[in-house]
C-alpha cells in the first residue's frame, strides 16, 4: 500500500511551508562544515558550537592550518568528534590545494573530499548552489518507508532515487525539508502521533498501525 503521491506533497506544503535547513550558516564553507559535523547528532547541537568553532576557522585557508586537536576543543560535545575533527583539517587542505580554498559546486567534486558522504554533497549543492535532490537523512527514510515509497529494506541511496521517479524534480529541495519538518513534528520514530496527524485518513502506514492496536 502506497501514499498517493500529489496529496502528501499537497499536505506537506500546506502543514510545512516554510520548511527549512535548521542548520545556521552564510556560505558554502560552514555549510560544508555544519551538515559534516550534523551527522549521527541534532541540528542544534551543531548549531551550540558553530559559532565559536567558525569565529576560531572562518574559512578552509585557516582551517586546513589547525591540528585535530585545536578542531575537537570546539567540537567535543558531538558525537564522533574525534573522526569529525580528522575530516574537516584533510578536507580544508584539499579545498585549499585543489579549489583554492572554495567549497566546489560539483557533486562529483564534493563526494571526492575526506568525510564527504552523498547525503551532505546533496545537502551543500541543493542549498548553497541550487542543485535539485532529495538528500536522505533518517527522517526522510523514515517517513519514505512508511508512506510505501521505499522498502523497509532500503538503503539512503536507493529511498533517493526513488523519491526522485515519483516527485517532480522542481519540488525536491522543499520536499527535502518539508518531509524532514514533518518527521520532527509528527512522524517520530518512536510513539508518531498519528491520531492528530493531518495525512492519517490517506495514509498507509496508520492504516497498518489500525489494524494491529484495533483503534
Amino acid at each position: 500500500m502506497k501514499a498517493d503521491v500529489k496529496a502528501f506533497a499537497s499536505f506537506l506544503e500546506r502543514e510545512f511551508p516554510d520548511a527549512h535547513c535548521s542548520l545556521h550558516f552564510s556560505n558554502p564553507f560552514e555549510a560544508l562544515v555544519s551538515v559534516m559535523l550534523s551527522a549521527q547528532t541534532t541540528d542544534e547541537a551543531v548549531n551550540r558550537v558553530t559559532p565559536s568553532l567558525f569565529r576560531a576557522f572562518p574559512d578552509a585557508h585557516q582551517l586546513s592550518k589547525a591540528t585535530q586537536e585545536d578542531v575537537e576543543t570546539y567540537i567535543k560535545s558531538l558525537g564522533l568528534f574525534h573522526n569529525k575533527a580528522k575530516n574537516l583539517v584533510a578536507l580544508s587542505k584539499v579545498l585549499v590545494s585543489q579549489f583554492n580554498g572554495d567549497v566546489p559546486s560539483s557533486f562529483e567534486d564534493l563526494v571526492n573530499l575526506p568525510g564527504v558522504g552523498i547525503k551532505t554533497a546533496n545537502v551543500v549543492t541543493a542549498e548553497c548552489f541550487a542543485r535539485p535532490s532529495i538528500p536522505v537523512d533518517t527522517h526522510v527514510a523514515r517517513v519514505s518507508k512508511r508512506m510505501g515509497f521505499a522498502s523497509k529494506s532500503d538503503e539512503p541511496p536507493v529511498i533517493e532515487k526513488k523519491l526522485e521517479k515519483i516527485f517532480p524534480r522542481e519540488s525536491w529541495i522543499p520536499l527535502h525539508h518539508r518531509i524532514i519538518a514533518f518527521g520532527r513534528a509528527t512522524c517520530h520514530a518512536k510513539n508518531p502521533e498519528c491520531e492528530t496527524c493531518g495525512f492519517k485518513a490517506s495514509c498507509p502506514y496508520k492504516a497498518k498501525a489500525s489494524i494491529k492496536t484495533g483503534k
